[in-house]
């Protein structure tokens, strides 16, 4: 059974964006519904060869496909040819710029089906028509840039005041809802400093900002494990090696966290971003050399002074910086008598979660300083993502919800567009998730209010000053 599919989109960006686009393959998961998830096989940059791995949706099914980029005509033609034990596809993605900051793409595909029954054929014809449709009209979506961030819905609000139906979208479910999951905005010239990018959702992000064009400055622990990171960065996006440079620190020692702000602000004027996404879940607490608490010191100590100690360079470029939170916040309130959670017994989700508490107030109060110098300062948080991480420090929930976890590169979604979206750069001080702004306070007692706030921050300047020398 053949099966051929034709549709043609017109969209208001340059021909050299979408090109750039959709010659890799891979991002077809952001655009193509169809498509749960997507990989190039080949490392390096994309050329005639280049092999991709997809895995589809279909009727609930997943079904594996392997696509293989046959011709490649910079600007103008993609062919790829795809097969798998019951389907192969022959693409022919062509463009054309038609005028105005507009490109006409037109998709056409060759879909032969085996071992369909005859009886059946007539009724499988609409069903992969409107899939064509809807993977154009998802193309369209993903490189159309918006004129303003998404509003919060009604039922958004709704769901995070109800509790566990927000849950739920914690889970791969909610990110493959979303209308939009496009990262098409390009960050050439851009500069982005990156903590924790040697695994989970700081490897997911590393690699798709690498993609949009940012030069990256990774910051983490141990050489071998940046040097590992660097590569497969380098493998994901095909950028040159000189586009990303590394930098070891002990993100829970403050003496650290100052010596390599001081590295980087004595090799660069200016920065684009600032994504604090290392954290730590420790089982039991242990203490750094400096005496604070280790789940303080990197989830909350680390990224208050790298935000203070680079502000001039962020100053500079206007730029913007990214607080990782957590879901987990949701049920903790700050406990401000016992930051370094001495008295008791210890809890590590407890202290994760105070910590990123902390860390969302700390990030409302810099949008405020930062008010004036163009500098943007927002939080999110990922949803649960099956990472190494939360292997190693939450295995019985990573047992339990293993399947619906999102991966790496679902977690990291609103991280990268809160770096690289045109439609967010005004917007600071907010708590974000799938691409939508979200209370901070659901529980009743977890709010932080102007009180608290202002001894939290003078708690943090007193466990800072006392590793300033």
């Amino acid at each position: 059974m053949k099966v051929e599919l034709r549709e043609i989109i017109t969209v208001k960006r340059s021909l050299a964006d979408c090109f750039r686009y959709v010659k890799d393959f891979s991002t077809i998961e952001q655009w193509d519904p169809g498509v749960y998830r997507s990989r190039k096989l080949s490392p390096g940059p994309v050329e005639v060869g280049t092999q991709f791995e997809l895995v589809l949706n279909v009727a609930g099914r997943r079904m594996p496909m392997q696509y293989t980029l046959d011709q490649y005509e910079h600007n103008a033609v993609l062919v790829l040819r795809g097969s798998n034990k019951t389907l192969a596809a022959l693409d022919t993605i062509s463009f054309r710029d038609v005028g105005d900051g507009q490109t006409e793409i037109e998709y056409h595909a060759v879909l032969t089906l085996s071992a369909v029954p005859g009886v059946t054929r007539p009724l499988m014809m609409p069903s992969l028509k409107r899939l064509g449709k809807k993977a154009v009209a998802g193309l369209h979506t993903g490189l159309s840039i918006p004129e303003s961030a998404p509003s919060t819905s009604l039922k958004s609000s709704m769901k995070d005041r109800l509790v566990l139906p927000a849950a739920w979208d914690f889970t791969e479910r909610g990110y493959l809802k979303m209308p939009d999951k496009g990262l098409s905005q390009f960050m050439d010239g851009k500069t982005v400093l990156l903590t924790g990018p040697t695994g989970g959702l700081g490897l997911a992000a590393a690699c798709e900002l690498s993609r949009l064009g940012a030069k990256l400055l990774l910051v983490g622990r141990g050489m071998p494990r940046l040097q590992a990171a660097k590569q497969a960065v380098l493998d994901f996006s095909g950028v040159a090696e000189d586009s990303i440079e590394l930098y070891e620190a002990e993100l829970s020692l403050m003496a650290e966290v100052r010596q390599v702000a001081s590295a980087i602000a004595s090799k660069h004027e200016r920065l684009d971003v600032l994504i604090n996404n290392a954290g730590v879940l420790p089982l039991s607490r242990e203490e750094t050399a400096e005496g604070n608490e280790l789940t303080l010191a990197v989830n909350l100590l680390a990224p208050v002074l790298l935000m203070r100690e680079l502000a001039p360079l962020l100053a500079e470029a206007g730029g913007r910086v990214i607080n990782v939170a957590s879901g987990g916040m949701y049920l903790a309130a700050l406990k401000l008598d016992d930051m370094q959670f001495r008295a008791g017994a210890f809890d590590g989700s407890r202290a994760y979660a105070r910590a990123k508490r902390a860390l969302v107030a700390v990030t409302e109060d810099m949008a405020k300083q930062w008010q004036g110098e163009g500098v943007s300062c927002n939080a999110m948080h990922p949803g649960w993502a099956a990472t190494p991480g939360v292997a190693k420090s939450l295995p019985g929930f990573n047992k339990r919800l293993g399947k619906y976890l999102r991966d790496e590169r679902m977690g990291a979604d609103t991280m990268v567009w809160l770096a690289s979206a045109q439609e967010v750069a005004a917007q600071t001080g907010k708590f974000w998730f799938d691409r939508q702004e979200h209370t901070t306070a659901i529980v009743p007692g977890t709010a932080v209010s102007l009180e608290q706030k202002a001894r939290l921050l003078q708690e943090i300047d007193r466990m800072l000053d006392q590793h300033s020398d």
